[in-house]
């Protein structure tokens, strides 16, 4: 069995349920499985070798979900271009791994004009998806360099792929990652850690078929895990109609939906939209942030507002999304509220120390992890792939504990450890005393070399609008909760903190800014 057995399944299963909500128009699952497997016959007659790439820049949309159900389906290996990047890093992925066929939506095919791959354009047209529904099956066009998304699946529609012969450890998708900070590289995630984390999303978040999922986050990143659980249950995908906290608010207001995966800076807009309530989410169950942490009090916050429907997962994309789970009621109980769950089926998550051994309950060192969701290795380097992958086991580069009760808490990234004077400062810990301040938004805490101390604890911070508070003041409340060691030397404010294009504070972005501020003092 592949992951798109599922949707194949589900298809058979419920043909006249809708698959895909979108502004344009709604898709059955007949229709999308007739025109997925139209489309990857297509893919497999442009490049017949199996495993070949075939990369996809586009926004969220019916065509982007079809492309990449179609590119599951030929055999080939997903290479996920996101479109809010640059030009630069687009050029860089797809020299890195020469797709033989890229899909572009029209919007940003200035993105990868570089890519000598057969080309695939669209554009969201209501009226392509008819076209391409009722046309009837002809031979393919004459294989060139540039070709139309719905007028391959016309040409090819009643077709069906090759069957696919590949073992579990082959490569599903290849996708690139860098955190925070470094140079990205390109994970190699197989078949076998796809079909983890479908059981597990269907397992953790009991998706079934009344499910509508909102789509707000890329597809290129958090989403894409979600597209097939939710398929597999015979659930619902609900294109925005627009972009933003308001159009996420319609889609649960309007158009029904139950589930979303987003960032914690979405999550907050949504709060703070105007006249925002909690009856604007009348059929909200589950509310999945991930991304970045959510400081407790955020979590108080956000449980106050729409209820007991938050949950989190942790995970990277060496071993995709879901190593660990926290689900709604794991929040229920507050001294679990700053853990990020226990270890989903199919892993072994662990803490081990820099001499191998693993640790105790309680005891701080690096999280590591093995089991069926890892990573075969990084995209043609091998020696990065040794660095990470030792024994079986997968260095995450974060640093945290597991409590008695198997629940995992993270600290930190081993490199933003700030040692200062001898004693180790983790910045969330800063972080999370700074973000209770009634006047902060968020905060990114980081080290800077100092002559006395070894490395000095640094803040970079964002405040509420129209709120104001003083370095002075700001540096007296950590130390009141935290003390001395833990509080900042210096304090910088900035309008807004670097972010990634999917929302993630960049964190080498925002030392380097903070220090070329001088409006701070000393303290």
């Amino acid at each position: 069995m592949y992951p798109i057995d599922f949707f194949w399944r589900a298809a058979r299963r419920w043909p006249q349920r809708i698959a895909i909500d979108a502004p344009a128009g709604s898709v059955t699952y007949a229709v999308l499985a007739k025109q997925v497997a139209a489309l990857a016959a297509a893919l497999q007659t442009l490049d017949p070798a199996p495993q070949s790439r075939v990369a996809i820049c586009a926004g969220n949309g019916v065509e982007h979900i079809t492309a990449l159900l179609a590119v599951l389906a030929s055999g080939k290996i997903w290479v996920p271009l996101n479109p809010r990047s640059t030009q630069p890093e687009i050029k860089r992925i797809v020299d890195a791994t020469e797709p033989s066929i890229l899909v572009v939506e029209d919007h940003y095919s200035h993105m990868a004009e570089f890519a000598p791959a057969h080309r695939i354009g669209f554009s969201n047209h209501a009226d392509q998806m008819d076209h391409a529904d009722h046309a009837s099956a002809s031979e393919p066009p004459q294989i060139a360099a540039q070709f139309r998304l719905y007028d391959l699946i016309a040409a090819r529609m009643g077709a069906a792929p090759a069957p696919l012969d590949l073992p579990p450890d082959a490569t599903q998708a290849i996708k690139f990652t860098g955190g925070t900070t470094g140079m990205p590289k390109g994970v190699m995630q197989t078949y076998r850690a796809w079909m983890t984390t479908i059981i597990n999303q269907i397992q953790a978040w009991e998706f079934d078929e009344n499910d509508r999922y909102v789509v707000a986050a890329p597809i290129t990143h958090g989403t894409g895990t979600y597209l097939l659980p939710i398929l597999a249950q015979g659930g619902c995908h609900l294109i925005l109609d627009g972009s933003g906290a308001a159009a996420v608010r319609t889609a649960f207001r309007e158009r029904g939906g139950t589930v979303c995966f987003a960032p914690p800076t979405l999550i907050y807009m949504m709060m703070a939209l105007p006249q925002a309530t909690p009856a604007d989410f009348p059929k909200l169950r589950r509310l999945i942030y991930g991304g970045a942490p959510m400081p407790l009090h955020k979590i108080d916050e956000v449980r106050n507002f729409f209820g007991p429907v938050l949950g989190t997962t942790y995970g990277q994309t060496e071993a995709p999304q879901i190593l660990t789970v926290m689900r709604p009621e794991d929040f229920d109980i507050p001294e679990q509220r700053a853990s990020v769950g226990r270890t989903t089926w199919l892993s072994d998550v662990a803490i081990m120390a820099p001499d191998g051994t693993l640790l105790a309950p309680g005891e701080v060192g690096e999280v590591v992890a093995r089991g069926d969701l890892l990573m075969t290795g990084y995209w043609r380097l091998p020696d990065k792939t040794a660095e990470t992958m030792i024994d079986g086991w997968l260095h995450t580069g974060d640093r945290g504990y597991i409590d008695a009760a198997g629940f995992l808490y993270l600290k930190d990234r081993l490199r933003d450890l700030v040692i200062t004077g001898g004693f180790n400062v983790y910045p969330v810990d800063v972080e999370n005393a700074i973000q209770q301040h009634p006047a902060v938004h968020e905060s990114s805490v980081f080290g800077v070399s100092d002559d006395k101390w070894g490395e000095a604890v640094h803040a970079a911070v964002q405040l509420r609008a129209n709120a104001t508070v003083t370095e002075a003041e700001l540096a007296s409340f950590v130390r009141d909760l935290l003390g001395p060691v833990h509080t900042p030397k210096r304090i910088h404010f900035l309008a807004d903190l670097p972010r990634s294009s999917v929302g993630k504070v960049l964190k080498t972005a925002v030392r380097e800014l903070a220090l070329k501020n001088t409006s701070t003092t000393q303290l």
